[in-house]
């Protein structure tokens, strides 16, 4: 009998703290697929680990930065856009990457992040959508769903969430895609695509959290939002007056794809111009 061959090491571990292991993500959560997704592109960039440097917040996502074996920034709640763009600004050889959660980007942080896209500083952002604040108890935030169930809205949220993809196209971002944990290579695609480009990008991943969220709007297991995720969601190419969120409580189309491709020069493009211009 053949005896098993065990690898010394995983394909990954160069890529994660294992030192850190196990970490703190409940069964089911889509966290696991978005950092492998963003360690291919690591990989696929063919830049030095020294190169790439991630800054999370607070919240599930926010810890990614405490996995990753790159430089890596775990910084203060809503504040890791602010954070990343000093980093960028410092040192312009950087790719610079925010993983981080819907919270803490866009409702703690939605001020940063709107000024980041408006001024197109080049920094790529991972949104990490799970619809509620997961760690904290399961709040609802700015994309939880109307109508959706959590531990602050008992009798369905009566608020309107923001539409990311529109939000960003109206901010001024120059690169904006949605995909789902599900779609494992477009997020891989769309995530080396971002450090390809000159400008500000971002990537929303709507992601399951089955114990805070799920359980209370009828998706009690990471499987079944993912075959929710497998039937409802829909290739489409540019903002249009139909991307919306998929209302999670009915059985509606959740819009995917590559929403702006824009090549207008970068923030720090139009400041290298000025700087240029002084000196003549």
């Amino acid at each position: 009998m053949t005896e098993p061959i065990f690898a010394e090491r995983h394909p990954k571990d160069t890529l994660i703290r294992t030192e850190r292991l196990p970490h703190i993500w409940c069964p089911g959560c889509g966290l696991g697929e978005v950092i492998g997704a963003y360690g291919q592109a690591v990989e696929h960039s063919g830049l030095p680990p020294e190169r790439h440097a991630v800054v999370s917040g607070i919240g599930c996502t926010g810890r990614a930065a405490g996995y990753i074996a790159l430089d890596s920034y775990h910084t203060t709640h809503g504040r890791a856009i602010a954070f990343a763009t000093g980093l960028k600004l410092a040192n312009q050889d950087l790719v610079v990457t925010v993983i981080s959660g819907d919270g803490d980007l866009s409702t703690i942080g939605g001020n940063h992040l709107i000024h980041a896209a408006r001024r197109n500083i080049d920094i790529n952002v991972i949104m990490v959508n799970n619809f509620n604040y997961g760690m904290t108890g399961g709040q609802f935030g700015a994309t939880t769903p109307h109508g959706a169930i959590t531990a602050t809205s008992k009798y369905g949220n009566v608020e309107y969430p923001f539409k990311i993809p529109e939000l960003m196209a109206a901010a001024g971002a120059s690169y904006v895609a949605r995909w789902t944990s599900l779609h494992v290579q477009q997020m891989e695609e769309s995530i080396e695509k971002m450090m390809e480009h000159q400008g500000f990008s971002l990537v929303e991943i709507i992601s399951p959290c089955p114990t805070r969220f799920g359980r209370k709007n009828k998706y009690r297991t990471g499987i079944s939002m993912m075959k929710y995720y497998e039937k409802n969601s829909v290739k489409s190419d540019g903002i249009a007056l139909e991307l919306t969120y998929a209302d999670v409580l009915k059985d509606n189309s959740l819009p995917v794809g590559e929403f702006v491709v824009d090549s207008k020069p970068s923030y720090l493009m139009n400041k290298h111009k000025v700087e240029e211009a002084q000196h003549l």
